[in-house]
């Protein structure tokens, strides 16, 4: 009985400290995009707006490896075995690819807009059972720098 007493608050204390921190991040990653709503990141293949010269480009890059923690691998483990989709690791995914998109915007702070964004991402496993330990995604795309533009990416 003991045992299944120390499972069971082991358990209940992997689901508090993992949502706490999830929640922390989350919170993190809301104020960090309010601050670099400024700076546009589209799939776009070509700029928002055409009017303008641009001065130069470049290629830039933001890349993120996030794990899950220990109560979501248990559940995903119990889903794998009643099968259907595993939702435990949607939050992981979304978080990670969201930071991605926060590092690729603060490595070019001076540029107006950010073009032809694309999404990588893979899973890095444990064991080879099939589980998720960690998921890592690239962000990259081309930012784009205007002629006349400050530092701040807006125009003079």
């Amino acid at each position: 009985m003991l045992q299944i007493a120390i499972i069971v608050s082991l358990l209940l204390l992997g689901y508090v400290f993992g949502r706490h921190a999830e929640a922390k991040h989350y919170r993190y990653i809301e104020a960090k995009e309010s601050e670099l709503l400024a700076l546009p990141a589209t799939n776009l293949r070509t700029p928002l707006n055409t009017s303008k010269t641009i001065s130069h480009t470049e290629l830039v890059t933001g890349n993120v490896v996030i794990s899950v923690d220990y109560f979501k691998r248990m559940l995903a483990t119990l889903r794998a075995l009643v099968g259907g989709e595993i939702n435990a690791y949607e939050t992981l995914v979304d978080r990670a690819r969201r930071e991605a998109i926060i590092r690729l915007k603060t490595s070019c702070l001076g540029a107006s807009e950010i073009i032809n964004l694309r999404l990588e991402t893979s899973s890095i496993s444990k064991g080879g059972r099939n589980q998720i330990g960690s998921v890592e995604v690239l962000a990259y795309g081309t930012a784009i720098y205007y002629q006349g533009a400050n530092t701040e990416g807006t125009v003079l």
